[in-house]
C-alpha cells in the first residue's frame, strides 16, 4: 500500500451513510477511494499574464475552456468538477467535464483521476453530472465544493468489467437521444430563420402582395419615413418613492428578439431608487442598451420602466410598428447608427432619425393579422420542440440515476465483488 495512502482509514462509505441500494456485488466507496484527487496541478493564471503567454493549449476553468496559454501541467485524459462557478444546484445542467492531451487547469476546477482508466474516467464524470450536490457545496452568491467537501462524495462502485458495460450502454443511449435532440433543435433555429424572413416579406410588401390584388390597392402607399414621424419617443423621469407598487420592467426582463415580457417585480421588490420612466398601457418599452437593441416589448399596463430603455406613442397601428421593431432591418440600422465607438446607448436624436418602411394603416393591419396568425402557430410548434428538450434532458439525467443504481440490466451479479477490486488499489 502507498505511504500516501496510510492515513486514510477506509474508502468504502459505512452502511449507515449510504445513499441507497445497489447491487451486491458493487460497493460504495468516497471519492477518494475511486479516483486520485491532483489539485496539485492546477495553477491559476490572471488574464493579463495570460495576454502575454498567447499559445495552442487549452486553459480550463469551473465549466470548461476559458481561453488558450503557451504552456501545459497536464496531458492526459482527466476528469474535471467545478469547485466553484459550476452550476452545482442545476439538476439538468453539467458539473464536470471531461479533458485529454496537453491542458493547463485553473483553481475553480477539481482535477480528478479515476483508478480504472479511462472506462472508470468515463463512468466518474456521468456520475458527478448527475449526482445531488445539496448538502456538499457552500456559499450564497457563489457555491464552493471544497476538496474536503468532494472527498467525501459516496460513490457507487461496479466491478471494473460492469463500470465498461455502463459507460457503453450509456453512450448508446445518449447517442440516441442527441441525435433526436438534433432533430427537434433544427424545429428551433429554423423557426427564428423563418420569422426573419417573414418579417423582411412584411416590409417589403411581399407578404399582403395578394391582399393588395384582392382590394384593389397599389405599391404607392409604400414609403420610407423617420421613426420620429411614426412614433414619439417618450421621456418622463419620475421618483419611484411614489411608485412603490409599480411593475418595474428593465432589459433584463424582455428576451431578446421576440417581444415577449419575462417575469418582472415592483418597484418595492426591487428596491429601486433612481429614477426611472413612466409608462402607461398600449406603449412600446425599448431599451436603448447597444447590446441589446432587440429588446422590444408592448405593455398592457402602467408602470415604470429603466432610465436605459426608451416607452414609444405610436401614432397609428402599434403592434405594427412592434413587429417592425423586431425586423433585421431595424436592428442593423439601430446598431450602426451614430458612433457605436463612443456610445454605449442609442440616444433619442439617432433613434428618431431610424428609417421605417410603412404603408396605409389598412394594409398595417393587414399584415399585423397574417403575421399574429403564423407567429401564433410558430411559437406554438416552437415551446412544443423546446418541452421536448427539456424532456430528453431529463431523460437523460434518468438514465443515468438508473446506471448508477445498476438498473440498466447490465449487471452479472456472478462477478466478483466490486470491493476486492477496489482493496488492492489502495
Amino acid at each position: 500500500m502507498p505511504k500516501k495512502k496510510e492515513a486514510f482509514v477506509s474508502p468504502f462509505v459505512p452502511e449507515e451513510e449510504q445513499p441507497y441500494s445497489i447491487p451486491e456485488n458493487w460497493c460504495w466507496a468516497y471519492l477518494t477511494g475511486f479516483a486520485e484527487c491532483l489539485d496539485s496541478l492546477r495553477k491559476p493564471i490572471n488574464a493579463t499574464e495570460r495576454a502575454g503567454r498567447s499559445g495552442s493549449i487549452p486553459y480550463y476553468g469551473a465549466t470548461g475552456q476559458v481561453g488558450w496559454i503557451d504552456d501545459f501541467l497536464t496531458d492526459e485524459q482527466l476528469v474535471l468538477v467545478g469547485e466553484d462557478g459550476a452550476p452545482f444546484l442545476d439538476r439538468i445542467k453539467d458539473k464536470a467535464y471531461m479533458i485529454e492531451g496537453k491542458a493547463w487547469v485553473n483553481n475553480h476546477a477539481h482535477i480528478l483521476r479515476s483508478y480504472f482508466g479511462s472506462a472508470g474516467n468515463f463512468y466518474l464524470l456521468n456520475y458527478l453530472n448527475c449526482f445531488d450536490y445539496s448538502g456538499y457545496v457552500n456559499g450564497t452568491t457563489r457555491l464552493k465544493l471544497t476538496q474536503a467537501s468532494m472527498n467525501t462524495i459516496p460513490v457507487p462502485v461496479p466491478p471494473f468489467s460492469e463500470q465498461h458495460r455502463i459507460v457503453s450502454r450509456i453512450e448508446s443511449l445518449f447517442a440516441k437521444l442527441d441525435e433526436a435532440k438534433k432533430k427537434v433543435q433544427s424545429v428551433v433555429d429554423e423557426f427564428e430563420l423563418r420569422k426573419s424572413a417573414i418579417l423582411h416579406k412584411a416590409f417589403t410588401g411581399e407578404l399582403t402582395e395578394r391582399w393588395r390584388k384582392e382590394h384593389g390597392k397599389s405599391n404607392s402607399d409604400w414609403r420610407s419615413v423617420r421613426f420620429d414621424e411614426a412614433a414619439e419617443i417618450m421621456g418622463n423621469l419620475v421618483d419611484p418613492t411614489d411608485y412603490q407598487d409599480f411593475p418595474h420592467i428593465a432589459p433584463d426582463n424582455i428576451e431578446k428578439r421576440t417581444g415577449v415580457l419575462l417575469e418582472y417585480h415592483t418597484i418595492a421588490e426591487d428596491g429601486v431608487k433612481s429614477g426611472k420612466h413612466l409608462f402607461h398601457a398600449g406603449q412600446i418599452l425599448y431599451s436603448k442598451i447597444r447590446p441589446y437593441l432587440s429588446k422590444v416589448v408592448i405593455v398592457d399596463f402602467d408602470g415604470l420602466c429603466s432610465a436605459d430603455m426608451y416607452p414609444i406613442d405610436v401614432k397609428e397601428n402599434t403592434r405594427y410598428l412592434w413587429y417592425y421593431m423586431l425586423s433585421d432591418e431595424f436592428l442593423e440600422q439601430a446598431s450602426t447608427a451614430g458612433s457605436r465607438s463612443v456610445l454605449p446607448k442609442i440616444n433619442q436624436k439617432e433613434l428618431s432619425k431610424v428609417m421605417v418602411r410603412m404603408t396605409s394603416l389598412e394594409e398595417q393591419q393587414a399584415i399585423v393579422i397574417i403575421l399574429d396568425s403564423i407567429f401564433e402557430k410558430g411559437q406554438q410548434a416552437k415551446e412544443s420542440a423546446e418541452a421536448v428538450l427539456a424532456q430528453i434532458d431529463n431523460m437523460k439525467k434518468a438514465i443515468l440515476a438508473r446506471a448508477f443504481r445498476g438498473e440498466l440490466g447490465t449487471n452479472d451479479p456472478e462477478e466478483e465483488s466490486a470491493a476486492n477490486f477496489l482493496s488492492p488499489i489502495l
